[in-house]
């Protein structure tokens, strides 16, 4: 834009011919093109919208439990699926393909790797591993393309971990939630996602004072404890080990050091953007290693033939057709 508004010939007016074709043309591709796979996340945060792709509106989730679809990336060798809380992720950058961030998405993790992969953020409010066990196979399927995920992150425990006197709907035995991680990484090493790629993330800690605040406010006692936590993520740490996942143990990093924990909160239990930055911190080097070897998609700007631009992306573009 900056080029044309200072460029001959170029005005407002052919900017908004072009945004209008490209909108035109991202709509007709989303009503046509497959839904490429589902992940669910957290319990952690608000549902993220549907999308109603005949329509390109979003839709209520209260009909449809499998979130915003995404199209398949058809010059993409492989997807990176995440499995992250929409709570308390803000939006930074660029939002994940095709998809709004609703103010919560994982774009923390989703800007640096948009150029090589498409990172898919599924949300489902309030769920426990019991729960998503049972949706997974719905969610995503064996692919019969190149399409596999190079990488797919668990994050669960915050509400299997609730007290079970004070919250027996979300409330998961220890011993269960166990079995619910290790059917989940079963189940996606029977579709071609192997555990060495898949990273298993523990429930934060919990600020208990903020919490019970919370739960006060809504007509209840404190429904959860920071011990209770740590015992699943102990758990968490245990499943990766015997799985062979990678595993990020947020519940001790976040206390490493006896720090004060709580500004990585924003209520007791969900993170704050601060402790969404500091879960990315720690979330990247471990997805930096299992995308390094993917090629960039579509050739840097500065590559591009300013007399031939054709033939620099189209070129590309049959090279990314070709099997690795």
């Amino acid at each position: 834009a900056h080029n044309w508004l200072e460029g001959p010939g170029g005005g407002p007016e052919e900017i908004i011919s072009s945004v209008i074709s490209i909108i035109s043309a991202a709509a007709a591709f989303l009503s046509s093109r497959p839904v490429a796979a589902f992940l669910p996340v957290s319990g952690q945060g608000p549902d993220i919208q549907t999308l109603d792709t005949a329509s390109s509106s979003p839709s209520s989730s209260s009909s449809c439990p499998l979130l915003l679809p995404f199209p398949c990336a058809s010059s993409s060798s492989s997807i990176v699926l995440l499995v992250l809380p929409p709570s308390g992720w803000p939006c930074r950058g660029v939002a994940p393909a095709a998809g709004p961030c609703c103010g919560r998405g994982s774009c923390c993790s989703a800007t640096p790797s948009l150029r090589k992969c498409d990172v898919f953020n599924r949300g489902f409010s309030g769920y426990n591993t019991k729960w998503a066990k049972i949706i997974l196979p719905r969610i995503i399927k064996k692919s019969s393309t190149a399409e596999n995920p190079v990488a797919v992150t668990i994050f669960f425990g915050a509400n299997d971990s609730a007290l079970k006197d004070e919250n027996p709907k979300q409330h998961i035995p220890l011993d269960e939630y166990v079995e619910n991680l290790k059917a989940m990484i079963q189940y996606l090493e029977s579709v071609d996602v192997p555990g060495n790629r898949v990273i298993l993330i523990t429930p934060p800690p919990l600020c208990e004072s903020a919490w019970e605040k919370e739960c006060i406010a809504q007509g209840c006692k404190l429904n959860r404890l920071n011990m209770v936590a740590g015992e699943y993520a102990k758990a968490c740490v245990q499943v990766a080990k015997e799985c062979g996942t990678e595993v990020l143990d947020l519940w001790t990093l976040m206390q490493k050091d006896n720090q004060d924990f709580t500004s990585y909160l924003s209520d007791g239990l969900h993170l704050s953007a601060k402790g969404s930055e500091f879960l990315a911190s720690l979330l990247w080097p471990l997805l930096e290693k299992k995308l390094a070897t993917l090629p960039l998609i579509l050739p840097c700007w500065r590559d591009v033939s300013e007399l031939n631009p054709e033939q620099s992306l189209l070129e590309e573009e049959e090279n990314a057709k070709q099997p690795l």
